[in-house]
């Protein structure tokens, strides 16, 4: 069962290293969106392509058309925060006990 253990623990913590870079490439998204960059650059069609898929589907599933700030990084940031909390530490949590 070791072995199933510490698949557990890889993987908990390559899921936690990608939610981590996921969590900074949206903070620099929203931070983009101050200083209005050049759309044709491609770093940021590069951070456009990977985060408005999340994003546009936050801002369908809880429309705020009224408000006029896009809240739907923030969204997406406590919703990393919380896969961070509960997925990978009970993944971690489970491969401990397997190994």
């Amino acid at each position: 069962m070791f072995i199933l253990g510490n698949l557990l623990q890889a993987t908990a913590q390559v899921l936690n290293i990608v939610l981590q870079l996921y969590m900074w490439v949206i903070i620099i998204r929203a931070l983009l969106t101050w200083v209005n960059p050049d759309p044709h650059n491609p770093i940021v069609q590069f951070l456009y392509s990977i985060t408005e898929p999340v994003l546009l589907r936050v801002r369908q599933l809880i429309p705020m058309s009224g408000i006029g700030i896009d809240f739907s990084p923030i969204i997406v940031l406590l919703a990393i925060v919380f896969l961070q909390s509960f997925l990978v530490q009970s993944l971690g949590a489970l491969a401990l006990r397997l190994q």
